[in-house]
């Protein structure tokens, strides 16, 4: 069977940058989950998305990383939709229902282009010790004392969210995959998400992400793994009401690869949490075949 799969870049900064994808359109081939996992595991990139006819939603999207399905991926289905927008199969000034195994969420495209995803409400779970998490990072337990726990973050993903002192530490991080691994399985969690709030611009935090239990040794954005950064920083005073409408954070920079991932929180009068937003933008779209 030939499948065509399009490849694009999600959150990239000024058309370069961003995490690459891979999206298979709904074209009627009615691939089953091991088909999917094959092509997921040919392209080689950290998500694949495939789109399906639903019931429940307008679509419906499955996310396969080279190892296994995940419930959702933030960047998979910033890239999916914005690869529709592109060949005109959704517009702008629109809102979209997707149905994933996170739940029912909601997908905007702006009228800049851009593609915005809703996430589950944050659930904030339990919290790690500086010293179990340290030498995984090839690090001292004093370089993760920030003021800020390390803690497990879900915005329809657990992410373990661990606060970095310096943007220099950060980029000093020499990860342990197989430690990384051990703890991630240990936790039931995707992976970890590092971020430090000294940034050399107005972003709020800038991130590195690495998730080897699913065969991603770093990813240059996250989308889920932001939303959930973001509704940390509010819940533990970092962000006021008045500072979560509208935020960046950076990533990918350890990388080459420079990504830009919006987020925004939409809060209730009582000053809680109603929605969780991340967005950007995609390029570098590129179509090929692949044989299964």
């Amino acid at each position: 069977m030939n499948v065509e799969v399009y490849t694009l870049n999600a959150f990239a900064k000024g058309g370069r940058g961003g995490n690459p994808a891979g999206v298979v359109l709904e074209d009627g081939l009615s691939l089953d989950a091991a088909q999917m996992q094959l092509i997921a595991k040919k392209l080689g990139f950290s998500e694949t998305a495939f789109m399906e006819k639903s019931l429940l939603a307008d679509y419906k999207i499955r996310y396969f990383t080279p190892a296994s399905e995940v419930n959702l991926c933030g960047h998979a289905t910033i890239a999916a939709f914005g690869l529709m927008h592109s060949l005109g199969l959704s517009k702008e000034g629109t809102s979209y229902s997707i149905e994933t195994k996170a739940g029912i969420l909601e997908v905007d495209i702006s009228s800049e282009g851009l593609v915005y995803l809703s996430q589950a409400l944050p659930q904030f779970l339990q919290k790690i010790s500086c010293e179990e998490i340290a030498p995984s990072l090839g690090m001292d337990a004093g370089d993760l004392k920030t003021g800020l726990p390390i803690q497990i973050v879900s915005t329809g993903l657990r992410d373990i969210m661990i606060p970095i002192r310096s943007r220099e530490l950060l980029h000093e991080v020499e990860p342990n995959f197989d430690a990384i691994t051990a703890i991630s399985e240990k936790y039931d969690v995707v992976g970890y998400h590092l971020f430090t709030m000294d940034t050399p611009d107005d972003a709020a935090a800038e991130c590195r992400n690495f998730a080897p239990l699913y065969d991603i040794p770093e990813e240059s954005a996250t989308g889920t793994s932001n939303g959930a950064l973001l509704s940390y920083l509010y819940q533990h005073g970092q962000r006021s009401l008045r500072e979560v409408e509208k935020v960046i954070f950076r990533q990918g920079y350890s990388m080459d690869c420079p990504s830009e991932i919006r987020a925004g929180l939409r809060l209730s009068e009582s000053g809680e949490i109603n929605q969780v937003r991340v967005g950007g933008a995609v390029a570098g779209i590129e179509r090929r075949h692949i044989m299964i």
